[in-house]
């Protein structure tokens, strides 16, 4: 497993991240068995970033990671997240943030984490955000309860302000880098990070959940490039993997996963890279979505191409 130096903190993180909104039950219900056979496989094949959050179950893939990792904690960097705990449940408030960091310590059954992120920052005031969110989780830092600290969201254009009046150690967003979008390129940031690399499901042969937010003209675009990596005979999850991975940009990418297979799978796939006239047709094919992205967060926070 090749592993990246994170930004400026030192940590050396796999290129594969393991994302464990899975085990939230956000894409379906799973075993808890095989979840934990699947990150201990993970870990045993290099992978040593994983990344959770309180909203994710609304706290259950916290309980979950963290019971699985008990034995394992040391072995790995863990990433959580605070200011998120529902649909539409925000709280960016310095007293909340020192409450759900101590929250997500006892669910991830350690005493530090590795990162704390502000989770999807668009959804907030961004003065209270640079004045309050990120002072409390510097304060949580000097505390010792997180090495380091991080922003997240889709609105690159907000990572790109809060951190510009409020440097952090790191910034993660998702669906920015893929074979759909690849917008997260424009990023000058260090301790970049991406992830959902298959669009949330769009990229896979059974296709995305009911709640995908993604417009119409990249659902249809979508659609178009699985079907051609079927016709080509190629696995168009194992080519969105290879393709997102194979950026020098960041630092690492998590994909979610909760099973054996799907470990097994992203494992093999990083030893191949995709097929550079595969990657030029699909290329072609994905024009219509590119620089597409779904309106998130407050309107004062949209990117300008959030439709």
């Amino acid at each position: 497993m090749e592993m990246r130096t994170l930004g400026n903190t030192g940590l050396q993180v796999s290129r594969l991240g393991f994302g464990a909104a899975p085990l939230g039950n956000e894409y379906g219900g799973m075993d808890d068995a095989e979840a934990q056979r699947a990150i201990h496989l993970a870990i045993d094949g290099g992978v040593n970033f994983f990344d959770v959050a309180p909203y994710y179950g609304i706290t259950l893939a916290e309980k979950r990671l963290g019971q699985m990792l008990k034995s394992r904690r040391h072995e790995v960097i863990l990433a959580t997240k605070c200011a998120r705990y529902g649909l539409a449940d925000f709280d960016f408030s310095a007293g909340r943030v020192t409450r759900s960091a101590d929250e997500s310590l006892q669910r991830l059954q350690t005493d530090y984490l590795d990162i704390l992120h502000v989770h999807d920052v668009e959804f907030g005031d961004k003065r209270q955000i640079v004045e309050e969110t990120i002072p409390a989780l510097r304060r949580v830092q000097e505390a010792g309860k997180a090495r380091f600290i991080g922003i997240t969201g889709l609105s690159l254009r907000m990572l790109r302000e809060v951190a510009a009046e409020a440097p952090v150690d790191c910034m993660l967003s998702y669906c920015r880098y893929d074979l759909l979008n690849t917008d997260l390129m424009t990023m000058s940031a260090v301790g970049l990070l991406s992830a959902s690399p298959l669009h949330m499901g769009l990229l896979t042969p059974s296709g995305p959940p009911p709640w995908h937010p993604a417009m119409p003209v990249v659902r249809e675009t979508a659609r178009r490039i699985v079907e051609f990596c079927q016709t080509r005979g190629v696995s168009v999850t194992d080519t969105a993997l290879q393709f997102a991975l194979s950026s020098p940009v960041m630092a690492s990418t998590f994909t979610g996963m909760s099973t054996t297979a799907e470990v097994r799978q992203n494992l093999k796939a990083m030893d191949g890279a995709a097929d550079p006239g595969i990657l030029s047709e699909i290329e072609i094919l994905a024009q219509p979505a590119r620089g597409r992205i779904w309106k998130a967060g407050r309107p004062e926070n949209y990117d300008s191409n959030m439709e």
